[in-house]
């Protein structure tokens, strides 16, 4: 199912220590993953410093890209959640810097409200 959720454009989440391991380069000293989410190749995740996003490029996707967002960059967010007919949530995410939300879909199966829990637990600090 979760490949099918990629190719609808939904979000699925993944397992976090295979996560920890494989993106281990691209973290500080201490840094700790809370949450991730994979869609197709791609990944969002959140650690207890930042939000990272994970951008394969290309057909074999060895070309990645790496944004990394300062939780104290996100201005504010916002979250619908999934309806009867509209089976997923929607995740806007607002830099500071950009006019232009960022946005992420989840598939039914994730619990937008953690994610959301998440967001708030590190911008609110």
């Amino acid at each position: 199912m979760a490949i099918f959720d990629g190719l609808m454009g939904n979000a699925s989440q993944v397992n976090l220590a295979e996560v920890q391991r494989e993106y281990a380069q691209i973290l500080a000293p201490q840094e700790k993953i809370e949450r991730a989410y994979k869609l197709i190749r791609d990944m969002f995740i959140f650690t207890d410093k930042r939000l990272i996003l994970v951008d394969k490029q290309g057909l074999t996707g060895k070309k990645t890209d790496y944004h990394s967002i300062p939780y104290k960059s996100i201005s504010h967010y916002s979250v619908e959640t999934a309806g009867h007919f509209d089976l997923d949530a929607e995740l806007c995410i607002y830099i500071s810097s950009s006019t232009v939300p960022l946005k992420k879909t989840f598939n039914k199966s994730v619990n937008i409200y953690e994610v959301q829990a998440v967001l708030s637990q590190y911008i609110l600090k």
